[in-house]
């Protein structure tokens, strides 16, 4: 991944934005975050650390488990999107792919991919070129499409499941934990596929992932969070070099893990705390 490529574009931004479930839980605590047009941008951590409520806070996803952006702003290419109808930011080019491989079990894998389609009005011809398109990088799914996707292998239905959010024509995806549960080849296989659309199509990635070594393998950017709060960021390759992220992400320490906030970059930025 060339991370000495010129500036581009920010599509995305989150602006010191607090996120509140049942009215009385703060989850996230004025996070921000810019996704650039055309890159792809990690956003690290462990379980809990706030990955997921971050981007279904992006993706207007929270209302159903009865959480609120209470604070701070999100904007779509300058718009701000917060409030919006999940469905109408899928026809704007955001979508979000769920964590766990969420397919519809009982439909075969051509039919969930046509699934991601139904909002499009571009005509057929268009639909069964980027069917072809995903299953040029997928060609597993190929060789699957007529079995019913629920007697598929976990890595073949994260492949559906990131197909599907392709054919809905996006400009963005919000990819969510897609290591969870894979064997290490198969995550190897993913995150090489993520690269090629993303080089590809053009296509912009935000990805919340705790592989924090191959997440920075692949990624332009990132982002890491704890308990709600973003610690570190910069260039990914810049975060592969860092001593803290080595010792407590990439485990390159004989040391036992620790907080984050005992480690001396967090106190140099202890005013993400304030």
């Amino acid at each position: 991944m060339d991370e000495t490529a010129p500036a581009r574009e920010t599509l995305l931004e989150v602006n010191n934005i607090e996120v509140i479930y049942n009215h009385v839980i703060l989850v996230l605590k004025g996070v921000s975050l810019a996704v650039q047009k055309g890159g792809i941008t990690a956003l690290l951590g462990g379980n809990g650390a706030g990955k997921t409520t971050t981007l279904k806070a992006i993706s207007n996803l929270l209302h159903s488990e009865r959480g609120a952006v209470t604070k701070g702003a999100i904007k779509y290419r300058g718009e701000v999107i917060q409030g919006r109808d999940p469905a109408e930011l899928v026809k704007k080019g955001v979508i979000q792919v769920m964590e766990g491989r969420h397919c519809f079990q009982h439909l075969t894998v051509e039919e969930n991919l046509l699934t991601g389609a139904y909002t499009r009005r571009d005509g057929k011809g268009a639909v069964e070129a980027d069917l072809q398109m995903v299953y040029d990088y997928f060609p597993r799914l190929k060789e699957r499409r007529r079995s019913q996707a629920g007697y598929t292998s976990g890595g073949e239905q994260q492949m559906c499941a990131i197909g599907r959010a392709l054919m809905s024509r996006p400009q963005m995806v919000l990819l969510d934990e897609p290591s969870m549960g894979l064997a290490p080849q198969l995550v190897e296989q993913i995150f090489e596929i993520v690269k090629s659309v993303n080089e590809n199509e053009g296509l912009s990635f935000l990805l919340a992932e705790q592989n924090t070594n191959v997440a920075l393998r692949f990624a332009h950017t990132g982002y890491i969070l704890e308990s709600g709060r973003v610690v570190m960021e910069g260039q990914a390759a810049d975060l592969r070099e860092n001593p803290d992220v080595k010792e407590f992400y990439l485990g390159m320490s004989d040391e036992g893990r620790k907080s984050f906030r005992d480690v001396r970059s967090y106190r140099r930025r202890k005013r993400w705390l304030a």
